[in-house]
């Protein structure tokens, strides 16, 4: 369990088309085996610490003749930001993702002491 000790709590949200690789013949359309993307994500204002972070499928346009598979995850997640990865494997053809992302974790407060 994450216990947020802030009385300031912040929530930051976004979201992120990952990809249009139908478009292009990109890897995540005409690959095979394991595919990954990766984008950086960084918040307007950094978290006093590591923010729970919780993604999700937003938009998702795949070929029907092909096993659906997918793993959308936050990784390396900091008070600044994080990486937004999707995954997919075997024969999957991805034409394109959207993900929505949401932060939620304690903000600095103007009331804060901070001894350096």
């Amino acid at each position: 369990m994450k216990r947020i000790s802030s009385g300031t709590i912040g929530i930051s949200q976004g979201s992120k088309v990952l990809f249009s690789d139908f478009a292009d013949g990109g890897p995540m359309w005409t690959g095979q085996g394991e595919r990954e993307t990766r984008h950086a994500v960084t918040f307007k204002e950094p978290f006093r610490e590591a923010p729970a972070v919780l993604v999700g499928l937003a938009m998702w346009d795949i070929d029907h003749k092909h096993t659906s598979r997918g793993d959308l995850v936050a990784e390396n997640v900091t008070k600044k930001g994080f990486d937004l990865v999707f995954r997919t494997w075997g024969d999957t053809r991805v034409a394109r993702i959207r993900a929505d992302w949401t932060a939620v974790g304690a903000m600095k407060d103007d009331d804060d002491w901070e001894i350096e």
